[in-house]
């Protein structure tokens, strides 16, 4: 018999519910328990933080300094511009929309929430080896250096050290997450903080669906006007890629189907198969729509300023981060916690509200991002017709 497997939202799900009821029927010793798990999880995923930042970002900047040249700037540089429209338009739709539904949801008390919650029994301090910005310099300076020497030895030992955190958070932080979730719920239950974030969540997750529809609509429109192909016919293209990414929730699996969806487009075959796989790494415009969204949502939730400036530079970043997204469910918001944390000052209970709202709707992340690596495979496809570059 095949052993049963429960996916990762289920679980989440589950320990949503779990923590409600906790925090709505036993005695405070038990939620303190949970909230003593907590504390412990927060500093340990506090320290391995800058290792995702290093062990993911650093590599990814030396995969891109290597391959087909001009094409390989061209499709880099549109994957960004493409994530930076997205996480602006997703700035400019919540800070217009999300005021009016948490007004509308609830009045909130001017004190900080977390001043409700129940304490841990003890904790344990795990300081991490260096801050976030440091690990982001250093990862930089790394992936730089790597792509300029294409030396083998620094590149193999960093593949292999990525190879190290990506099992940390496939087979510890992932499997300890819906327990930490359930933690953090039934503490803001206990703390009757609960009612007010999950009235919110439910119209959040339309507002980044919708979000993410439209922005698909205008990668295509923009791509189609461009190549000179025909919208809907690339739209209902797109349908197969869409549907698949949405039942696997990884970019890396829908690949073979979306180099398909490429195929009928009319994407010459050199292109898609360099276009395709690579954006599947670099361009994750739904996941930043989802990140901008969630975070002024939680920064709104907790009377956090949500400004221009602060989220223009976290926009900026996280276009560069999403890089070093790992190849895991919740990737993003992973390789995204750094700079929550160090951008937008967020804390332990906010990086969970973080990464609950973010893995509640991943897979209709993860369709937005392999559809618009389709867009972006029109447009240079295009661009190598005109310049007559080769991926090779």
């Amino acid at each position: 018999m095949k052993s049963f497997n429960l996916g990762l939202l289920p679980r989440l799900i589950i320990a949503i519910i779990l923590g409600i009821l906790i925090g709505s029927f036993t005695p405070a010793p038990v939620v303190r328990i949970l909230a003593t798990f907590n504390s412990i999880f927060g500093n340990f995923l506090s320290f391995v933080i800058p290792l995702i930042i290093i062990g993911f970002v650093a590599p990814g900047i030396a995969e891109l300094g290597t391959g087909a040249g001009k094409l390989l700037f061209i499709t880099t540089a549109i994957a960004y511009i493409s994530t930076l429209i997205s996480g602006f338009f997703a700035y400019g739709v919540a800070t217009n929309l999300l005021p009016r539904i948490i007004q509308q949801s609830s009045q909130f008390a001017a004190t900080n929430p977390e001043e409700a919650l129940l304490k841990p029994f003890f904790t344990i301090a795990i300081p991490p080896t260096f801050d976030v910005m440091s690990a982001l310099v250093m990862a930089f300076t790394l992936g730089i250096g790597m792509a300029a020497l294409k030396e083998k030895t620094m590149f193999n030992f960093m593949s292999e050290f990525q190879q190290i955190i990506q099992m940390v958070i496939s087979k510890v932080i992932i499997p300890l997450l819906p327990v930490h979730i359930a933690g953090i719920f039934a503490n803001m239950t206990y703390a009757g903080e609960v009612a007010r974030i999950l009235s919110v969540f439910g119209k959040v997750f339309v507002i980044i669906i919708a979000s993410h529809l439209i922005i698909i609509l205008f990668q295509f429109s923009v791509a189609c006007l461009y190549s000179g192909k025909s919208l809907i016919k690339a739209l209902k293209n797109q349908i197969p890629g869409y549907l698949t990414a949405i039942g696997t929730q990884s970019s890396a699996a829908t690949i073979p189907v979306n180099l398909e969806c490429a195929k009928n487009n009319g994407v010459s075959e050199g292109v898609r198969e360099f276009v395709i796989p690579l954006c599947a790494t670099i361009h994750l415009s739904g996941s930043t729509i989802t990140l901008t969204t969630c975070s002024i949502a939680v920064m709104m939730l907790n009377g956090m300023p949500v400004t221009l400036a602060k989220m223009a530079g976290f926009i900026f970043m996280l276009g560069i981060t999403m890089v070093a997204a790992p190849g895991v469910p919740g990737g993003a918001v992973m390789a995204a916690l750094g700079i929550l944390q160090s951008m937008l000052g967020f804390g332990e209970a906010q990086l969970a509200l973080m990464i609950a709202l973010y893995l509640t709707q991943d897979s209709f992340g993860t369709a937005c991002n392999v559809s618009g690596d389709n867009a972006i495979a029109l447009i240079v496809d295009k661009i190598a017709q005109r310049m007559k570059l080769k991926t090779a």
